[in-house]
């Protein structure tokens, strides 16, 4: 039993290994450079952060940033589905037509409730 988990626990060791090192690497090497106020300043997008917070971003903005991710997701599950869809016709053609088709369905619901909600209408403020 011990000889099917070894790599498993072998990786798991490496993983914490490389881990642990390169932060103990970046806290020694980290320490080497001299710290002034110039380079403690933050800094973005070539702009010098001066005077009050960054504006607020709208709701809005999130939201279709949210549906983005949802639909980008979308599609990188239907990648492998449709790759392995002609293997699995033969056996299970209504199984896995089915769980494509109601996961597409529940998305689509998805997709209708924002639009109802006028998630993509950018003229409502």
């Amino acid at each position: 039993m011990l000889k099917d988990y070894l790599p498993i626990l072998i990786q798991a060791i490496v993983a914490i290994g490389f881990a642990a090192s390169a932060l103990i690497a970046s806290v020694v090497l980290g320490r080497t450079a001299r710290r002034n106020k110039v380079k403690d300043t933050p800094y973005e997008c070539g702009m010098v952060a001066e005077g009050a917070t960054q504006p607020q971003f709208s709701v809005k903005f999130y939201l279709v940033a949210m549906l983005f991710i949802l639909f980008d997701l979308e599609i990188v599950f239907m990648y492998p589905w449709a790759v392995v869809y002609r293997e699995f016709i033969a056996a299970d053609k209504f199984i896995i037509l089915g769980s494509m088709v109601s996961f597409a369905g529940l998305l689509t619901v998805g997709y209708v409730y924002a639009i109802l909600k006028g998630v993509l209408d950018w003229r409502r403020g």
